[in-house]
């Protein structure tokens, strides 16, 4: 009997990858024949679930027009320092039961302490946005990054979030800030300040983490 593939997405299609003309014929495959082909397997029993993993909501929410979808894995998009998905693409998830995992929720690095912001130098925009949470969360004395992990669980159509890590020093440091607990009060701050969509689902106050 054939091994099941629990999840198979379809990867990094969508403009900003391979441009608008190119982006747009990848798609046309896409619902042309890629999602009979990954339907077909999915009704077979081969594969569980099938999905998008892209950087891009607009893909998300198109794809949503050519077919049942199960899973998307949207890197960079719902994160502290954007949450534009929250007018469109989650609640449409929730209406379909479409379950999304967040990819990048430290946008390349920027909400980590680093200077890229998808895959490249942050922007000056973007440079002051991080600034203005880091500045937040020093008063709260909340580490930033444990912040940016927790934030996307918050939302019920979010299923799991991916940090990424390079070693098991990165990943020790990961679960660290999954246990780390973040105040009421820090998330009521941030939208205050603007830094935060009025209408994001925060986190409860509880780590999403504490094993050992």
């Amino acid at each position: 009997m054939m091994d099941r593939i629990d999840m198979l997405l379809v990867h990094d299609i969508g403009e900003m990858t391979h441009g608008l003309e190119a982006g747009g014929r990848h798609f046309a495959r896409l619902r042309d024949g890629g999602y009979r082909a990954l339907e077909m397997l999915r009704a077979t029993g081969a594969v569980k679930a099938i999905g998008l993993g892209v950087n891009e909501a607009e893909v998300c929410l198109d794809a949503m027009e050519v077919g049942d979808w199960d899973v998307f894995l949207l890197a960079g998009r719902y994160t502290l320092l954007e949450q534009a998905p929250l007018d469109d693409l989650l609640p449409a998830c929730a209406g379909a039961k479409i379950s999304l995992i967040i990819g990048g929720p430290f946008n390349s690095g920027v909400l980590v302490g680093g200077d890229t912001w998808n895959y490249a130098a942050a922007p000056a925009q973007v440079q002051t946005r991080t600034a203005a949470l880091q500045q937040a969360a020093a008063e709260h004395g909340v580490p930033l990054p444990a912040a940016a992990l927790q934030f996307p669980l918050a939302h019920p159509a979010v299923a799991s979030v991916i940090p990424g890590v390079r070693d098991p020093g990165q990943l020790a440091q990961v679960l660290d800030w999954t246990r780390s607990r973040i105040p009421a009060e820090f998330w009521a701050d941030l939208k205050q300040r603007n830094l935060l969509h009025p209408e994001s689902p925060t986190p409860a106050g509880t780590p999403f983490y504490a094993g050992g």
